[in-house]
């Protein structure tokens, strides 16, 4: 009887701290296959930016084992298949805890049954996975600080080392899409070679500051490992062993950081709904704008307020945004255009390279007023004052936006009220902030006093 194993990843690009790896290297005494499926289902949505960093992470992944087995097209059919051509027994995966992804791997395990083939699911993406920390009564909390709190207790296990001499047997070349153009777009190195490498660097020269910069878009202080984890370059266990040694307020941030992506996993778990739908369901009688030309002004970083369309742009150049311009332009959207959270969180998840489902949704509605904020609507992030507070001298803005490359200092987040008025070809502010977040308030009393 033949004991080969199919080791299929998704979201664990990795060798490093990968139990569903060594649990698939201990099943294949014969020999283990490494598949790899781009599922159109994930792949269609997907932006140039995120396929093209993708192609770039499985080939580092394939030239790393040997070959990596890719196909395309349905997992329930493509799995099925490459288990039976490669007389596999099992097939090993981290769970996969999303809405689809949950589903998706049901079907695939069904299939599997049907011919005597075990799908068998070791870890997941996350320090602690969905479903594991509940309260007392055993309910999931829906509020973060106690989540955190309990999270810490619970704890989670330590990294495990990366297999060694792992018998892979190939089947058939892998043969990668194109790369999309993406150009002049810049992405960050792919693999997860680069990730440590990025991460070691963090440990000794950014960790420490990270609780007083990390909200600074100016400056080049966070770990930019948001991509590194949405494709599993690395586990967030290894960032956490790493953190454990190092005492500093920054390095305490950090991890409830991390506290928060499971979280946002955890209430994604619990509440499927609330990946395309309001968390909390009375928002959903509030009045919003369609999108129109506002939205189309937004989506271009041509709203006329420079941190705004500073970070739309860089959205658009790099496939990433800095995390305390994601909450300026998603209150803008939402709260400033009245549109609703779900148009910007499709742009968002269009566009970024490290889209993640869970975060992406539930930060959204963060902002939106409509997630897990205990008191959440009237914060309405004004544009003008969190960029003089976080980007002080305007680097972050002059970065981005051209137009006002020329304006110095603080100025150039007001750049109507220059002597010379707006430079040439810079929009002027398409709404009145005051006047929005007015609107904004009168519809959020509106649905809370019917």
């Amino acid at each position: 009887m033949s004991r080969t194993a199919l080791m299929w990843f998704r979201r664990d690009l990795r060798l490093a701290d990968n139990p569903a790896l060594l649990e698939a290297v201990r099943a294949g005494t014969d020999g283990v296959v490494p598949l790899f499926v781009l599922d159109d289902r994930l792949w269609a949505p997907a932006g140039p930016a995120r396929r093209a960093y993708l192609i770039s992470s499985l080939a580092d992944l394939s030239d790393r084992i040997g070959r990596l087995h890719v196909r395309r097209g349905d997992p329930v059919h493509e799995v099925l298949a490459a288990a039976q051509r490669a007389g596999a027994h099992t097939v090993h995966i981290a769970a996969d805890y999303g809405p689809y992804g949950s589903t998706r791997d049901t079907a695939v395990a069904t299939a599997l049954e049907r011919h005597g083939i075990q799908l068998v699911r070791t870890g997941s993406p996350y320090a602690v996975a969905p479903g594991r920390v509940v309260k007392s009564d055993g309910r999931p909390y829906s509020v973060y600080s106690p989540y955190a709190r309990a999270w810490r207790e619970h704890g989670w296990r330590p990294p495990v080392a990366a297999p060694e001499g792992v018998p892979w047997v190939e089947q058939e070349p892998a043969i990668l899409p194109a790369l999309p153009g993406v150009a002049p777009m810049t992405l960050p190195e792919p693999g997860e070679a680069a990730a440590l490498r990025r991460w070691s660097a963090y440990l000794n020269t950014g960790l420490a500051g990270y609780d007083e910069a990390r909200n600074r878009p100016d400056l080049d202080a966070t770990s930019r490992m948001s991509v590194h984890l949405k494709w599993g370059e690395v586990h967030p266990r290894t960032l956490l062993a790493d953190l454990a040694r190092h005492r500093s307020k920054g390095s305490e941030v950090y991890r409830r950081e991390l506290a928060w992506r499971d979280f946002y996993a955890d209430v994604l778990w619990h509440h499927p709904e609330s990946a395309r739908e309001h968390l909390r369901p009375e928002f959903s009688a509030m009045p919003f704008e369609p999108p129109g030309p506002a939205f189309d002004q937004w989506c271009a970083g041509r709203t006329g307020f420079p941190i705004v369309d500073a970070g739309m742009r860089q959205l658009l150049a790099e496939g990433w945004m800095h995390n305390r311009v994601r909450m300026i332009v998603a209150s803008f959207l939402v709260k400033d255009l009245h549109v609703e959270w779900q148009h910007g969180a499709r742009h968002f998840m269009a566009r970024l390279v490290d889209g993640d489902q869970a975060s992406n949704a539930h930060g959204w509605q963060w902002v939106g007023g409509s997630g897990t904020d205990a008191a959440p609507y009237f914060r309405v992030f004004n544009p003008v004052t969190q960029a003089e507070r976080f980007d002080p001298a305007g680097d972050y803005v002059r970065r981005y936006v051209p137009e006002l490359v020329g304006v110095a200092g603080a100025a150039v987040h007001r750049p109507w009220r220059l002597s010379g008025g707006i430079p040439g070809g810079y929009p002027a502010p398409i709404v009145n902030h005051a006047e929005q977040r007015r609107v904004a308030l009168s519809r959020y009393e509106a649905i809370r006093d019917p």
